[in-house]
């Protein structure tokens, strides 16, 4: 009788090398006769995917590339990536539509929506409806594109020195306005190109589109052949055509041309910010001394735009404290204690962390006081948006939305992945090619989610009054007793 005596070296006779040949020789020939296949199996088990989060999203689905961006547009999720756009439903995460597109931005509010695409290199672009993606408009002359939640503009050029700016309500068939610009720039500019206005904190794991499309600004600043150009958005009229001295950078930010002069003096940059009226030339608030990141102190060289978001400001006083201003007014909405650092603002609040990087704090803008503390890591960052501000945590990773105003936790996630959009009851996280929809309520503490049939609370950028209308009550109603 033979006997087979295993050792901890491997198998006597044929091996353990030999019976894993035997074994998969076995394999391939019963997977060939068809008797038993082990391999869609097998690459099933290999290819699942993850949960995301703990608790796991509503849904979460594997997108066809990594998303350059993606959006909440009503019930749907519009996810832009290298060389084509997709549609998901919010609801399921089941894709409704996908076409070629090399870039893809939203327009319009949560409750009418739509979507530009167009190719690179290519003049033109389509208005999608983002549920179906059917055509509601096409433009074949078009070389930019900017978006916002009530306006969509664009540009299009006869000549390099002859263009001609429109501004089209989202879901409109022809423009509001139209506007003569000397020159837009050199090529085909695709969506959403850069203009003269402040630039936003950044934060990791929250993407910089996260909060979706604004409300479009009372004045536009476009840079032309090294001059800015301001345009009302009300009726597309240009007030303003600017050259910025040698030493000062344009700005413009609520409702104001903001000239920020930067001069070296005794080994450092002296800053003189000064506001003026586009409409009447006038100025209308100066303030000295208050350093908006602009200059790299090379020479005080400003390559910059200002700090801050939609009409405010950052700044830094010349203890070191930041501030932030109105640019409106000029007037100092907040200015933080020492060693307070800013994280995230808006026109309402502002995130801060605390000098002992143990808290953040959320404060309110107008009324300059603390409306909540949390307890917060050294590296946490934050973002804020119409419906939550967004907190990322390392060391646990976590994704945590409040709501701005009194600190209520809206939803706490234990995940490495990213906030890549927000919307009235919910986030959309991803980590590479997976993302998947978080609604309000998951893993906070007694906290119930929001009534999903419940209108949000409005856009506090859609209350401003555009420049054209400064004769009666200004671009905030400042002018007006009864706000209306």
């Amino acid at each position: 009788m033979a006997v087979v005596v295993a050792t901890v070296c491997g198998v006597k006779g044929l091996g353990v090398r030999g019976w894993l040949l035997l074994g998969l020789i076995t394999v391939v020939v019963l997977a060939s006769t068809g008797v038993w296949n082990p391999f869609p199996a097998l690459w099933d088990w290999v290819d699942r995917s993850q949960p995301l989060s703990e608790p796991e999203p509503v849904w979460q689905q594997r997108v066809g590339g990594t998303p350059k961006s993606v959006t909440i547009a009503g019930d749907t999720v519009i996810v832009e990536q290298r060389t084509r756009v997709e549609a998901r439903s919010l609801a399921t995460g089941t894709q409704l539509w996908e076409r070629k597109a090399d870039w893809a931005a939203v327009a319009g509010s949560d409750r009418a929506p739509v979507v530009a695409v167009g190719r690179l290199l290519d003049k033109g672009y389509e208005v999608l409806d983002p549920a179906t993606g059917v055509v509601r408009r096409r433009d074949e002359r078009a070389i930019a594109v900017w978006t916002y939640r009530n306006l969509l503009l664009d540009a299009y050029c006869v000549r390099s020195t002859d263009c001609t700016l429109r501004a089209w309500d989202p879901r409109g068939s022809s423009p509001l306005w139209s506007s003569f610009l000397p020159g837009v720039n050199s090529g085909v500019l695709a969506d959403n190109p850069e203009l003269l206005g402040t630039r936003r904190l950044g934060a990791p794991r929250i993407d910089g589109g996260v909060a979706g499309p604004e409300s479009v600004p009372p004045l536009l600043g476009f840079p032309v052949d090294d001059r800015v150009h301001v345009v009302d958005t009300a009726t597309g009229r240009v007030l303003q055509n600017v050259e910025p001295g040698r030493e000062e950078r344009l700005a413009v930010v609520g409702g104001r041309l903001l000239r920020i002069a930067a001069t070296s003096r005794d080994g450092t940059c002296q800053f003189v910010l000064t506001a003026v009226d586009p409409a009447t030339g006038q100025q209308v608030w100066r303030r000295n001394g208050v350093n908006l990141r602009t200059a790299d102190y090379a020479g005080c060289v400003q390559r910059e735009d200002p700090q801050g978001a939609r009409n405010v400001l950052i700044g830094v006083a010349p203890d070191g404290r930041e501030a932030v201003l109105d640019g409106y007014d000029g007037r100092l909405l907040q200015v933080g204690a020492e060693g307070e650092k800013l994280l995230a603002v808006d026109d309402r609040y502002a995130l801060v962390r605390s000098a002992d990087k143990g808290s953040i704090i959320g404060r309110e803008l107008s009324a300059d006081r603390t409306r909540w503390t949390r307890p917060a890591g050294g590296k946490t960052g934050a973002a804020l948006t119409p419906y939550a501000a967004l907190i990322a945590e390392e060391k646990p990773s976590r994704l945590i939305a409040v709501e701005p105003r009194s600190g209520r936790e809206l939803v706490l996630l234990r995940t490495s992945a990213n906030a890549l959009a927000v919307g009235p009851n919910g986030m959309i996280i991803g980590e590479g090619r997976e993302i998947g929809y978080v609604r309000w309520g998951a893993g906070a503490a007694g906290v119930p989610p929001p009534d999903e049939g419940a209108v949000p609370a409005p856009d506090p950028g859609d209350t401003w009054r555009p420049p054209a209308g400064q004769g009666s009550c200004g671009p905030k109603n400042e002018l007006c007793a009864d706000g209306k």
